[in-house]
C-alpha cells in the first residue's frame, strides 16, 4: 500500500534526513561487487545508483538496483542494501528516511513494483508502506588467521571435509565448467520445484563479474558433484548460487566451500556470506538444515529485513497473483508472518 501522512518517518536529529536522487556510478573495489556497473548491465533492462545525500550535499551512501520488465511491468529489485561511501555511521534513522525516498522517486518515474532485493541484501528497516518480513544472512568474519577459522569449523563438518579429500574429491575452478554448473544448480532448483535462469542468461551473470567471479566445482572420480559461483570484491565474498548431484560425496560441497573460504582470505576479502537465510525456520524444514550447514562453518546469523513496495496497486496485483502461481509467494510472502514482535540483531 501506499504510504500517507500518518505514515511518514519519525522526525529525526538534525541533519540526519537524507534525501534520495540518482548518481552517477562511481564503483571501486572497496565496495560491494553487486554495486559494479558490469554486473548491474548484465541483470537488468535498466539500473543504476540511488544516492542519500545529506544537508551538506555529501554523499553518505548509495543503493544499486535495477529493473526488469516482465509481463509489462517494471519490477525494480535492489542488489544491496544502503551501503555507505564515507566513514561516517549511517543511522537506522537515516536509512529509513533515504528509503522513503527512495520510494518516493521509483513512483514518480513509472515503476510499478519494489520487489524483493536480492538475498544479500539485508536492510536494518523498512519504508513506511512496505510489506516487509524477517531475514538475515550467514556471515564468517575472515580476518582471522586460517588455522582459527578451520578450527572454527564444527568437527563433523572437518571430518567430512578431510574424508571427501582423502577420497580423491578435488576443487576444479573456471569458466570451462558453466556448462555443467548450470546444469547441476538448474537440477538442484527443479528438485525444490524452483525455476532457475537459462544457460544463457547464467553465462551473461559468470562473465559480468569477470575477475570477481569464481565458478568452483567439486569432482569426484571423474563427475561433477557439486558446484557454486561466487561473487567478490574487498568487503565481502557471496556463495550465491549452488547445486549437487542427487547422491553426492558426503563431503563435495563442504570441501568446495572450505576452499572458497580460503582463497578469498588468500585475496583479502574480509567477509564471506552464505548469501541469504531465513530466520528461525520450522524444525526439521529443508531451511533448518540448510542454516545448521552454514552455522557449522563457524558462520554468525546476520538479521534484518526483506521487503517490497507496491507502487501501483492494480499493477501489484498482476505481480501478486503471478508470484504466488509460480511459486506460492516470493519471500517476502513466506515470512512475513514472523515480524509481529521481531526484534533483529540488525547492526547499528
Amino acid at each position: 500500500m501506499h504510504a500517507n501522512a500518518s505514515q511518514r518517518a519519525p522526525e529525526c536529529a538534525p541533519g540526519s534526513a537524507l534525501r534520495a536522487e540518482p548518481v552517477d556510478i562511481c564503483w571501486n573495489e572497496n565496495m560491494p561487487v553487486f554495486a559494479k556497473e558490469e554486473f548491474l548491465r548484465a541483470v537488468g533492462s535498466d539500473y543504476g545508483w540511488i544516492g542519500g545525500i545529506d544537508g551538506t550535499g555529501e554523499l553518505r551512501c548509495v543503493l544499486p538496483y535495477t529493473v526488469e520488465r516482465r509481463g509489462g511491468l517494471r519490477l525494480v529489485r535492489f542488489r544491496m542494501e544502503p551501503t555507505p561511501t564515507t566513514d561516517a555511521v549511517l543511522t537506522v534513522d537515516e536509512e529509513k528516511t533515504f528509503l522513503n525516498g527512495v520510494v518516493r522517486h521509483f513512483r514518480t518515474n513509472g515503476a510499478d513494483v519494489i520487489v524483493p532485493a536480492t538475498n544479500n541484501a539485508i536492510f536494518r528497516t523498512y519504508p513506511d508502506g512496505a510489506d516487509a518480513a524477517p531475514y538475515g544472512s550467514y556471515v564468517i568474519d575472515l580476518e582471522p588467521s586460517e588455522d582459527v577459522l578451520w578450527k572454527n569449523i564444527g568437527k563433523i563438518t572437518r571430518q567430512n571435509i578431510g574424508t571427501a579429500r582423502a577420497d580423491g574429491v578435488v576443487i576444479r575452478e573456471g569458466l570451462e565448467f558453466l556448462d555443467a554448473a548450470h546444469e547441476l544448480v538448474r537440477e538442484t532448483y527443479s528438485r525444490s520445484k524452483m525455476a532457475f535462469m537459462s544457460r544463457d542468461e547464467f553465462q551473461r551473470y559468470a562473465e559480468a563479474l569477470g575477475t570477481h567471479g569464481k565458478l568452483l566445482v567439486a569432482e569426484h572420480q571423474g563427475t561433477v558433484h557439486s558446484c557454486t559461483i561466487f561473487a567478490f570484491s574487498a568487503p565481502c565474498a557471496y556463495a550465491v548460487y549452488g547445486g549437487n548431484v542427487p547422491q553426492q560425496h558426503q563431503g563435495s560441497m563442504k570441501l568446495l566451500q572450505w576452499e572458497a573460504i580460503r582463497r578469498c582470505r588468500e585475496l583479502g576479502v574480509r567477509r564471506f556470506d552464505f548469501f541469504g537465510a531465513r530466520v528461525n525456520p520450522a524444525k526439521g524444514s529443508k531451511q533448518e538444515a540448510i542454516n545448521q550447514m552454514k552455522k557449522r562453518f563457524g558462520a554468525t546469523l546476520v538479521e534484518g529485513y526483506m521487503w517490497k513496495y507496491t507502487l501501483r496497486p492494480w499493477r501489484a496485483r498482476v505481480y501478486s497473483v503471478g508470484v504466488r502461481l509460480l511459486r506460492g509467494g516470493d519471500i517476502v510472502d513466506q515470512e512475513r508472518h514472523k515480524l509481529p514482535d521481531y526484534r533483529p540483531n540488525v547492526r547499528y
